[in-house]
C-alpha cells in the first residue's frame, strides 16, 4: 500500500489525513504547508536508516552448490559438478560450467561455501519464516523504515514476480509460501507487488469503474489508465496549483521508476535474458518447461527493474522468477546439466549484466544483492542425473554494499554436503542484510518497535570477513 507510515504523518502534523495514499490519495486534504512539513520532516527525520538498498534475488526450489559456486571437481564422478567448471578471476577458485560470466566477475562479489538453511524442505525460509517472524523480510525493514518514502513516494518494500514484467508470464508460485506475507507487523509494511491485478486493485485503489480495472494485469497499463482517469476526472478540479504539481510529481517519479521503456535500450538489451533460452528449446517432457520459460524471459529484466527501483529509493527489492532450481530429473524436473541449461545460463547473464550495470554507475556500495535458495542439493547424482533436497549446504552469493568482495568465506567438505568451517546460518544472513540498511545499535534502541522485530534483525551475526 502507499501511504506515508503514521509516525512521518503524525509528526509533519497530519495525523487525521491518509494523504497521498494511492487510492483515495485525500487529494483535497493535501495542503502546501502539509507538503513542505513531510518534506522537511523526510531531512530531519533520525530514523536508524543508511542510505542503501538490498535485492535479495530467490532461487526458487534450491539451487545445486556443484554446479554453481561450488563444483568439487576432484571429487568422484557423481558428486562433482555435471556441468564441469571454469577458472575464475580468483585464483584457485572455480564455479560450474554454466556460470562463465560470473566467472569473470568473480573478483566483484563474494561467495559463502558453508550457508545452511536448517533443513531440505521447500519453502521460502531465507525470505519468510521463523526466522523473520513470518513476515516477508522486506517487511522488518519497512517496519523500521515506514512503508514509504516521504520525500519521493517510492514504496520501500516491493516484491517482483514475472509479471511485472511480462503480462503474459504465469502466476506466482504460493504453494510453499506467502512472499507478502507480515506476520504480525501489519499490512502497512506488506510488499508493492506490480504486475497482478489483484494487489493493482488493492495498492491503487482508483475511483474508476470496475469494468476498466478488469484487464489491468501489469503495473504500467494501471499507470497509463490513472493518467489518462486524471486527464478527466471531476476529483482533480478542485486542486490547486501546488496539489496538482504534488500529484503530478508523485505519479511521474514512481511511474517513471516501474517504466522499463524509460532505460537505455543498450542497457535494456545487455540485461534481456529472453534470447538466451527460447521456447521451442525447452523440452516438454519436463512438467515445469513453463517455468523455465518464464525464468528465461524474465529475469534479466526483473533484476533491470529491481536496480531501477533501488536507484530512485527503495530499499528493499525481493526479486523471484519461478519454481525452477528444484531439478529432480523426474516428470517435473530437468537432469542436473539440461536444467542449469534452462535456468544457470540466464542466471549467469542477468547477474553479471546486473554487476557491470551497477558498477558503471557508481553503485556498487549502495546497493547488496544477495543470492540464495531454500536449500541445497544432495552431493550424489540421482539415478536419473538430478540431485535431490539437502537441507545441510546450499550456496550464497553476495555483491556490493558496501561489503569485502572478491572472496570465498567459509568451507565446505570433501563431499560437498557439509559446513568444513564455522556454519553460515539464516539469522547470520539476515543480520548482515540489517547491517547493510540499518544502524543495528540504534534499532535496539529505538522505542516503538516491536520486540520480536528487534529480535529478528539483531539475533545473528554478520557474516565474517565480509563486514
Amino acid at each position: 500500500m502507499l501511504t506515508f507510515h503514521d509516525h512521518v504523518r503524525a509528526a509533519a502534523g497530519l495525523r487525521r489525513r491518509q494523504f497521498l495514499r494511492v487510492g483515495g490519495l485525500a487529494l483535497g486534504g493535501l495542503t502546501l504547508s502539509d507538503w513542505f512539513a513531510v518534506r522537511a520532516f523526510a531531512k530531519e527525520q533520525k530514523l536508524p536508516m543508511k542510505d542503501k538498498s538490498v535485492i535479495f534475488l530467490f532461487m526458487h526450489g534450491g539451487p545445486s552448490q556443484f554446479e554453481t559456486f561450488d563444483p568439487k571437481m576432484e571429487a568422484p564422478a557423481g558428486i562433482r559438478s555435471a556441468t564441469g567448471e571454469v577458472k575464475t578471476t580468483i585464483p584457485g577458485v572455480t564455479f560450474g560450467g554454466t556460470l562463465g560470466k560470473l566467472a569473470r566477475l568473480a573478483h566483484k562479489f563474494s561467495v559463502v561455501r558453508s550457508f545452511v538453511t536448517g533443513d531440505g524442505n521447500h519453502d521460502i525460509k531465507p525470505i519468510m519464516g521463523k526466522d523473520t517472524v513470518g513476515a516477508n523480510l522486506g517487511s522488518l525493514y519497512a517496519r523500521v523504515a515506514g512503508s514509504l518514502r516521504a520525500d519521493t513516494a517510492m514504496p520501500t518494500n516491493v516484491m517482483l514476480f514475472p509479471r511485472a514484467v511480462n503480462a503474459e508470464a504465469g502466476p506466482a508460485i504460493s504453494s510453499f509460501g506467502n512472499f507478502e506475507a507480515v506476520g504480525d507487523l501489519g499490512m502497512t509494511y506488506s510488499p508493492f507487488v506490480p504486475g497482478t491485478g489483484k494487489d493493482l486493485q488493492q495498492d491503487m485503489r482508483l475511483s474508476l469503474p470496475q469494468e476498466r480495472l478488469n484487464d489491468r494485469r501489469a503495473l504500467l497499463a494501471a499507470i497509463d489508465a490513472w493518467k489518462r482517469w486524471t486527464d478527466t476526472s471531476p476529483t482533480l478540479e478542485g486542486l490547486n496549483g501546488f496539489q496538482e504539481q504534488a500529484f503530478d510529481t508523485l505519479l511521474r517519479g514512481v511511474s517513471d521508476a516501474f517504466d522499463l521503456s524509460k532505460e537505455d535500450p543498450k542497457v535494456l538489451a545487455r540485461y534481456d535474458t529472453a534470447p538466451l533460452v527460447p521456447k521451442d528449446r525447452i523440452s516438454k517432457v519436463w512438467n515445469n518447461h513453463r517455468h523455465y520459460a518464464d525464468h528465461a524471459a524474465t529475469l534479466g529484466k526483473l533484476l533491470l527493474l529491481a536496480r531501477r527501483l533501488c536507484e530512485r529509493g527503495c530499499g528493499f527489492v525481493t526479486v523471484t522468477t519461478s519454481f525452477v532450481w528444484d531439478m529432480h530429473a523426474d516428470i517435473n524436473n530437468a537432469t542436473m546439466t539440461e536444467g542449469m541449461d534452462y535456468v544457470g545460463v540466464p542466471f549467469d547473464h542477468a547477474v553479471s549484466a546486473f554487476i557491470e550495470d551497477v558498477e558503471a554507475r557508481g553503485l556498487r556500495d549502495k546497493i547488496l544483492l544477495v543470492c540464495c535458495g531454500e536449500m541445497g542439493r544432495t552431493p550424489m547424482i540421482n539415478q536419473n542425473g538430478g540431485r535431490d533436497h539437502w537441507g545441510n549446504l546450499a550456496p550464497l552469493m553476495l555483491y556490493g554494499g558496501g561489503l569485502k568482495m572478491g572472496q570465498v568465506i567459509g568451507q565446505s567438505s570433501p563431499n560437498g554436503g557439509e559446513p568444513a568451517s564455522e556454519p553460515v546460518t539464516i539469522p547470520d544472513l539476515i543480520a548482515t542484510i540489517m547491517h547493510v540498511l540499518l544502524d543495528v545499535g540504534e534499532v535496539r534502541v529505538t522505542s516503538g518497535l516491536p520486540k520480536n522485530l528487534v529480535d529478528a534483525i539483531t539475533r545473528g551475526e554478520p557474516i565474517k570477513g565480509l563486514i
